[in-house]
């Protein structure tokens, strides 16, 4: 390619296509959505103005009977206790945390249940070793005869099963 085909730095062979798309109509596009969201802005905060002011002039008055709190942002903890049950929790972690130390000291700890028919609660490691000598009542099957009738503690129960546990103590 010569120079003699450039005037002034001009390619004949590449032009401006008029096809392509111009700059002036996406500028103006912009600034005629950014004008209408404005427009919708102002529109938008006349309509609640108004819808205000007119609430507020068609709003029945309160009856004279009924004693009004002019902030009921703060309320007094004598307010509180006549609300009904239930209440929102205002300190959810604290609350929670003081129900499960309470449970913890009632699961590690004697106490009596019923004082008058002698009902006490124990520690539940002891119940549990409890449990494990004493082992659990069982219920005869319709197939057993009353000579058959003895109960079989959990231990020796689980010794006489046949599972994996035990078949390797047997051993």
């Amino acid at each position: 390619m010569s120079n003699d085909n450039l005037d002034n730095g001009h390619n004949p062979e590449v032009s401006f296509e008029p096809e392509d798309l111009q700059a002036r109509p996406i500028i103006t596009a912009l600034i005629g959505l950014g004008l209408a969201c404005i427009a919708i802005y102002f529109i938008v905060l006349w309509m609640y103005t108004f819808l205000d002011r007119y609430q507020a002039t068609h709003q029945t008055g309160a009856s004279p009977l009924v004693a009004t709190q002019t902030d009921t942002r703060h309320i007094t903890p004598a307010q509180i206790e006549g609300f009904p049950q239930p209440r929102l929790e205002t300190d959810e972690r604290g609350q929670l945390d003081s129900i499960r130390i309470k449970e913890e000291e009632t699961l590690n700890s004697y106490g009596w249940v019923d004082e008058s028919a002698g009902v006490v609660h124990i520690p539940i490691q002891q119940a549990m070793q409890l449990l494990v000598e004493q082992g659990l009542p069982t219920r005869p099957s319709a197939a057993e005869t009353p000579a058959q009738k003895n109960t079989v503690p959990a231990k020796k129960a689980a010794q006489n099963s046949g599972t994996p546990a035990t078949l390797a103590k047997k051993q």
